[in-house]
């Protein structure tokens, strides 16, 4: 039997990230966010998320992209993970797409850098390569430097 999964898509730069989506707990637009003095440079800053103080990670910084330009307001992809809720700032919110499990590969060898780290594979479609964030990875922040 094969079996399906299903992932919200998002992208960043050129490139098209999914996280599974059970793991999602809500998609919403830009939110004001306070900055955090002393934090690592990926911590974005802090968002009030009806009344939950969330963490929001930049992943263009997590994943050593360019910066996204100045007038471009980034979405929030709220995440749960471990019992704790973070927000990804990402630049566009994709669809959720449905794949299966056994077109799964490693990661593409063109991939360099942080984003194979964090990267646990990816899926060809039609008209782009789907890359799966490790998203345990994505916010464990003792690998930033």
């Amino acid at each position: 039997m094969t079996r399906k999964l299903e992932f919200c898509t998002f992208f960043l730069d050129e490139l098209f990230f999914g996280v599974e989506v059970k793991k999602v707990q809500e998609i919403i637009r830009y939110q004001e966010m306070t900055r955090v003095p002393l934090a690592p440079v990926v911590v974005g800053g802090l968002i009030n998320l009806r009344g939950d103080i969330v963490t929001a990670i930049d992943l263009r910084r997590r994943l050593d992209l360019p910066p996204r330009s100045q007038s471009q307001a980034p979405f929030n992809v709220v995440v749960r993970v471990s019992d704790e809720t973070i927000s990804l700032l990402v630049d566009e919110i994709g669809d959720v797409l449905e794949v299966v499990e056994e077109d799964f590969e490693r990661p593409p060898d063109t991939l360099t850098g942080r984003v194979r780290q964090l990267i646990r594979g990816a899926y060809k479609l039609e008209e782009r390569l789907l890359l799966i964030l490790h998203i345990e990875k994505v916010v464990n922040f003792t690998s930033v430097p």
